[in-house]
């Protein structure tokens, strides 16, 4: 079974929902050729923002998931990333998985950036989400969740791992090592989707975003720096002939998972 990903690496609007859902609009209508999972960045309608307050939009009302609706929809693709969410009080970092009949799957981001004081004003998840579609498994996380392999392990649940962020230049060393990382140790192919340009606290971003395969290896171009949207066919008897080759995953640990 084969699969199809389109990820866009974007500059994004500081804080600016309409223009960012405008510009992303574009980037989709601009993928000429058939896919089957658009990625965008985390927090792609504002940007990685602590104005959690005046940016987050109400789940059952919001107007980023709507236009991610239209467009899942509209291509006959699920559509991916990362939101200012407010449910039920609380807000999340929530990665949005929308797909073309109008169902909708949610994972909040576990792991809050206290570097950035991101704790201060969302709430962390609890659950990991795995989904099928197209005969793959994905399991979807949110930037800083990269740091943390207990979190992220592979127990044979999935075939492929997404991380959404804005991971700034100075760091972005780190971004590169445990995405292919992630990978290796899960025998998974991991795609990471990166924003690029400064934001609103003047941090800049350049990027990398770049899928690996179950070996560690660069499926995509590695450490491209400017606006682009790739799109790479995957196909899932690759994935198993490693797995059936090299059957790491046998000879894991187990262990525990405690909120």
């Amino acid at each position: 079974m084969s699969l199809k990903i389109s990820f866009i690496q974007t500059e994004l609007y500081w804080e600016q929902i309409d223009k960012n859902l405008e510009m992303l609009e574009v980037k989709i209508d601009a993928i000429h050729q058939e896919t089957d999972l658009i990625v965008l960045p985390e927090m792609f309608s504002t940007g990685f923002s602590m104005n959690s307050d005046a940016f987050a939009e109400d789940l059952q009302n919001s107007q980023s998931i709507k236009w991610m609706q239209k467009h899942a929809e509209a291509r006959d693709a699920c559509v991916l990333g990362s939101l200012m969410i407010r449910d039920d009080g609380k807000h999340f970092n929530r990665m949005v998985i929308a797909f073309p009949d109008g169902q909708l799957l949610f994972y909040d981001k576990r792991h809050r950036f206290t570097f950035a004081g991101e704790d201060q004003f969302y709430s962390a998840g609890e659950k990991k989400l795995i989904f099928e579609y197209k005969g793959w498994r994905i399991c979807p996380m949110i930037c800083y969740d990269l740091r943390f392999p207990v979190w992220i392990r592979n127990k044979h649940e999935y075939d492929l791992l997404i991380f959404v962020a804005n991971w700034p230049e100075a760091r972005v060393k780190a971004w590169d090592t445990l995405l292919a990382a992630r990978a290796i140790e899960n025998m998974s192919y991991c795609l990471g989707v990166n924003r690029v340009g400064i934001d609103g606290k003047d941090r800049n971003h350049v990027g990398h975003s770049c899928l690996y395969d179950p070996l560690g290896e660069a499926v995509t171009a590695e450490n491209f720096e400017g606006e682009k949207t790739t799109t790479v066919q995957l196909e899932l008897s690759k994935l198993q002939e490693i797995r059936e080759k090299m059957a790491f995953l046998d000879d894991q640990d187990d262990f525990t998972i405690t909120p």
